[in-house]
């Protein structure tokens, strides 16, 4: 049987974005290995579609001593079973993964590097961008199959010559099927539950608490519409759901308290920050419109399903976000909370250009479903296999 290495930082990539290729290759009589960081403590995950899992000792800063092991760890697993095709994903895990790779081409598998967002763009800064580019650069030669998700990436792939063959791919498709199963019922029960009132106007930006999705600027943007209600409808509140976990929360649990978010005249906290919630298809269904203040992305998963939520979307203008709503949805300066809190008052004032772009935004995101988009990831993975 051939064997196929999937390698990512973390285990929950694979989980929630490549379970539908692992399984493909598992039809087609392949054996799946994943490779991803993880302590050892921490212990593996279930993962019915992989034959084999291991972990390695990745380590988000660039020349930690733990990267370095997992180069080691690498390269002998990679020599032991003798891969006949290596998908790489995340910068991290795709930097270490090529770094394990021999040099002589002739002599290794081919490599899938999947681009799932580059961590620079044109307004990172010339040191942190010469070393991440040059992380790439370095690796190129040992990349035979490049995908990239958005444009800006598409067009730094080819100018900077990161890969031997050089595509693009819609992201890696959406599964929107559980949407079926959760109706506008459910997300009034929800608002319910939560103390929120239907005249309210209700936000959600799902998100890990880091510092690349950047949640306070939606609080810093939130408090500037709180202080200034004369310029909101009457009778209703902007509150902001913020689903998820990650190292910031308790960070921005307390900027929200700072900023007043938290305690108000009617003792109902403006901000709520619910954790990670399994369901999401019914907070989408609680809300009124999605937001993201990120610094940068690939693809989202969590703007498209906002889309095919029907929700319009205002967001931070930087790449994956400019792919996704350049004609459906509102854009604001990254880090501009005053610009984000004009859009956000701008979508509560006006009802009909609400609608208008939820619904070319549930319009557009069908292209991105995974029924229209794993047929042509496969044909890219057709071209090593």
């Amino acid at each position: 049987m051939p064997k196929v290495l999937f390698t990512a930082s973390t285990f929950s990539h694979i989980i929630n974005f490549h379970l539908p290729y692992l399984r493909k290759f598992k039809q087609l009589g392949w054996r799946v290995h994943v490779a991803c960081g993880a302590s050892a403590a921490a212990g593996l995950p279930l993962i019915a579609e992989a034959d084999q899992l291991f972990t390695l000792p990745l380590e988000k800063k660039m020349l930690a001593a733990g990267n370095f092991k997992a180069v080691r760890l690498l390269r002998q697993k990679i020599a032991a079973e003798q891969y006949a095709l290596i998908s790489t994903h995340t910068s991290l895990a795709a930097f270490f993964t090529r770094l394990a790779l021999a040099s002589n081409i002739h002599k290794r598998p081919p490599v899938l590097n999947m681009v799932h967002g580059y961590l620079f763009d044109d307004q990172t800064s010339p040191a942190k961008r010469s070393l991440l580019l040059g992380a790439e650069k370095m690796t190129a030669g040992r990349t035979d199959l490049l995908l990239t998700m958005n444009r800006w990436d598409l067009a730094a792939a080819q100018r900077y010559h990161l890969g031997r063959q050089i595509d693009f791919i819609p992201g890696v498709g959406v599964d929107f099927a559980r949407f079926a199963v959760v109706q506008p019922v459910d997300g009034q029960r929800l608002r319910a539950e939560l103390g929120l009132r239907p005249e309210d106007f209700i936000l959600i930006y799902a998100a890990e608490f880091s510092g690349r999705k950047s949640q306070h600027i939606l609080l810093q943007a939130l408090s500037r519409l709180a202080a200034e209600p004369h310029n909101l409808p009457v009778g209703g509140r902007l509150v902001l759901l913020l689903p998820g976990q990650g190292a910031l929360l308790d960070d921005c649990r307390r900027l929200a308290a700072e900023q007043g978010l938290m305690q108000t005249n009617s003792e109902r906290p403006l901000v709520i920050f619910p954790g990670q919630q399994p369901n999401m298809p019914l907070w989408y269904a609680a809300a009124d419109a999605a937001v993201s203040s990120s610094r940068s992305e690939g693809l989202p998963f969590n703007i498209m399903e906002a889309m095919y939520a029907g929700l319009p979307v205002v967001a931070s203008d930087v790449k994956g976000h400019a792919d996704l709503l350049a004609d459906c949805g509102l854009l604001y300066p990254y880090g501009d909370a005053a610009a984000c809190a004009v859009q956000l008052a701008r979508l509560w004032q006006q009802p009909q250009l609400t609608w208008e772009l939820a619904a070319k935004a549930k319009s557009n995101v069908e292209q991105y479903s995974l029924g229209q988009v794993l047929p042509q990831v496969w044909a890219q993975y057709e071209k090593l296999i």
